[in-house]
């Protein structure tokens, strides 16, 4: 089970850190990501940070927030700084990446429920 928290409101420029607990099991030998979905938009990737070490941000967050995980705490964390408007949305975490392709939603098989952030302009 996979609980996400950190959302919030924050004005533009302004920094959030998502958290993703993991429970019932550990996740320190699995992919972990963030993806959100926007209203009325298709769920998007964010994130990975791959259980070999590598990580991968979408072209649209790169550089602006940083993945990682504390495996002693079972967590998972998502740093957003420099927030836009246009990050405002639900956003997810998920673990266990099956196959090659760790952008896709449909690879992952365990999710947590969503954590608002909006960002004001």
């Amino acid at each position: 089970q996979l609980q996400a928290s950190g959302g919030g409101l924050v004005q533009a420029g302004g920094s959030l850190r998502l958290s993703c607990a993991a429970s019932g099991r550990s996740f320190s030998s699995y992919t972990t990501a963030w993806f959100r979905q926007g209203l009325g938009k298709e769920r998007e990737f964010v994130a990975y940070d791959h259980w070999s070490g590598d990580t991968d941000y979408a072209d649209s967050v790169k550089g602006r927030f940083t993945i990682s995980r504390e495996r002693a705490k079972n967590t998972a964390y998502l740093q957003m700084d420099s927030l836009r408007p246009e990050d405002t949305a639900l956003y997810f975490c998920a673990a266990q990446c099956i196959g090659r392709d760790c952008r896709r939603p449909n690879a992952y098989g365990y999710w947590g429920q969503g954590t608002l952030v909006t960002v004001s302009s």
